[in-house]
């Protein structure tokens, strides 16, 4: 095996040594800087500005696990691949949200919702178990509910086995149906107006993320 010495990129990251340590950076754009870039940019900072002032406010509500999840196919992509997002909260308030790209490539929208669902169970599993293991929380939560806006998706997971092909969309579908069989979790319907997780993998209109906010209980500082 040849040595190649000390690595200056891995899976995409930049690698700088410095005296004092290491920097890690990624800079897929910079390079190909557009105004199309410069205008995302712009709003985005834009969003900060107006939303610096903006938390949570916690009070006490029923201890109950509720969360949203959305997927957008977006096939303008440069690699096709869709995006996930979702967002948990207890009490009331939201203590977990995320947005990313899917690891996997997606031949439909009812697949794409479908690894968007499995990513949630997950989730929704996972802070399930944090929450078991925190002494002044109450050991018998309620089963944990997901919203979600599609119908097709939600009837998919009624249906005790898929038949796409791919191994990869069957293990999320298998894997919500165990968590549903075990009445760790539920599935419903919501409006996508009402999908707390819609804006998650859309743009940031100027009219979603105030709604969405007022939705989110989030609160200025200032008041």
């Amino acid at each position: 095996m040849k040595d190649l010495g000390e690595a200056n990129m891995i899976l995409g990251i930049n690698i700088t040594r410095f005296e004092q340590g290491i920097s890690l950076d990624q800079s897929k754009f910079t390079s190909r800087l557009s105004n199309e870039h410069l205008q995302a940019i712009e709003r985005v900072i834009r969003y900060l500005k107006k939303t610096v002032n903006l938390i949570f406010h916690y009070q006490r509500f029923p201890f109950v696990l509720e969360g949203y999840s959305d997927a957008d196919w977006n096939t303008l992509s440069d690699d096709f691949k869709a995006s996930s997002g979702c967002i948990f909260d207890i009490v009331g308030r939201d203590v977990s949200w995320t947005s990313k790209k899917q690891t996997i490539l997606a031949q439909s929208i009812m697949e794409s919702k479908m690894i968007t669902l499995g990513t949630a169970s997950e989730e929704s599993s996972w802070l399930k178990c944090l929450l078991s293991e925190i002494p002044v929380w109450e050991k018998h939560m309620q089963v944990g509910l997901i919203h979600y806006d599609s119908t097709m998706t939600i009837g998919k997971i009624e249906i005790c086995y898929y038949h796409g092909k791919k191994r990869q969309i069957r293990r999320n579908h298998n894997n919500v149906r165990g968590c549903i069989s075990k009445r760790d979790l539920r599935v419903d319907h919501v409006r996508t107006d009402e999908n707390l997780a819609d804006p998650l993998t859309k743009g940031l209109a100027r009219e979603k993320v105030q709604n969405t906010s007022k939705k989110m209980r989030l609160m200025s500082i200032e008041k």
